[in-house]
């Protein structure tokens, strides 16, 4: 699964793509190269607007909440455990910060 950040659009959108997949995860960034403004700022800003994380560098925080309710009718109810899964293998390999319950996605730059 993916977030998707599409900046060809305004205001720019954040949604969950390929949720059935928690096998991957990252941010796909889409319309950077097409901005005049800084994308990283766009992104930063898309992300806090839409209550979904923030960007850090080269990688977003990315709020599990946001994740599950970006999820709501898309996937079936073994996706719980699938995300439970998930997110203990990102415990288990620092990619998930406990305080801000959220996991660490590289970002892609489309």
């Amino acid at each position: 699964m993916f977030i998707c950040v599409n900046l060809k659009i305004h205001p720019p959108q954040v949604t969950l793509e390929d949720p059935a997949d928690t096998k991957r995860f990252h941010v796909s960034v889409l319309g950077s190269a097409s901005t005049q403004q800084d994308p990283a700022s766009l992104v930063y800003a898309a992300l806090v607007d839409a209550a979904a994380g923030r960007l850090e560098g080269e990688h977003a925080w990315i709020a599990v909440d946001a994740v599950r309710r970006l999820a709501v009718g898309k996937v079936g109810p073994q996706w719980q455990d699938e995300l439970t899964a998930m997110i203990g293998y990102a415990q288990a390999n620092n990619f998930y910060d406990e305080p801000g319950n959220a996991l660490r996605a590289h970002v892609e730059w489309e």
